[in-house]
């Protein structure tokens, strides 16, 4: 069955951009099933549920969950692969006798779900994880050039941890978003008032996602905006 896995910030910025209603005409039209894991949910709503500053939009990720829109997946072979590759990342890079801790259970329990369950991706906001996966040679520079002091990267470690996950296609939110705007999704918000086009729209959706924790370059959203 196709599925797509969920980190929790990506979530979260749709729901603090009252996005998130696009979640089920997404998986409508993608045919198959949207998920998160244990510990994202955790992140998402039982946390939330124990302060009151982001308790209604926790409120709004359990109605997705009672609506089937979300599925909880639960799994062994997910929290073993888990409890792996975080052993693995977070002694992949050392400053002296410490080891930087660059990852955090959420983003990669569903990462490794998404490795367990064969899914067709997972939808990552956070430039860190990427950057191991994508770039780990950068991810050390840029840890050097923010803290000013030789890093040690533990290759081997490295090198595991993405194999492990060498099949995870990762996509963001603001991919969710233009997929959105293609569909027609987002013509809701072009009005007289405002006096802007769809293109308008799009590039103040990216920009709000941006404000919120995406990963993603003003020349970036520039390009999208200009290729839609």
């Amino acid at each position: 069955m196709k599925s797509i896995g969920f980190d929790a910030g990506p979530i979260i910025s749709l729901a603090t951009n009252n996005l998130l209603w696009l979640l089920e005409p997404l998986k409508k039209r993608f045919g198959g099933r949207f998920f998160i894991t244990p510990a994202v949910k955790r992140e998402l709503i039982d946390k939330p549920f124990e302060t009151k500053r982001y308790e209604f939009e926790a409120f709004q990720v359990a109605k997705l969950i009672d609506d089937g829109v979300l599925d909880v997946v639960r799994n062994a072979k997910i929290f073993k692969l888990r409890d792996k590759l975080l052993e693995l990342a977070n002694h992949s890079f050392k400053v002296g006798d410490d080891w930087l801790r660059i990852v955090h259970e959420g983003e990669v329990e569903v990462l490794a779900a998404d490795a367990v369950l064969n899914a067709d991706a997972t939808v990552v906001d956070e430039r860190t994880v990427r950057m191991f996966l994508e770039a780990p040679e950068r991810l050390a520079t840029l840890f050097e050039q923010r803290i000013h002091e030789k890093v040690y990267v533990n290759w081997d470690n490295v090198e595991e941890f993405r194999n492990y996950l060498k099949d995870v296609d990762i996509i963001r939110s603001t991919e969710l978003v233009t997929i959105a705007y293609e569909l027609g999704l987002l013509d809701r918000f072009v009005t007289k008032v405002a006096g802007y086009g769809k293109r308008r729209v799009l590039d103040a959706a990216l920009w709000a996602l941006k404000v919120r924790g995406c990963a993603i370059s003003k020349k970036e959203i520039d390009r999208i905006v200009e290729e839609e």
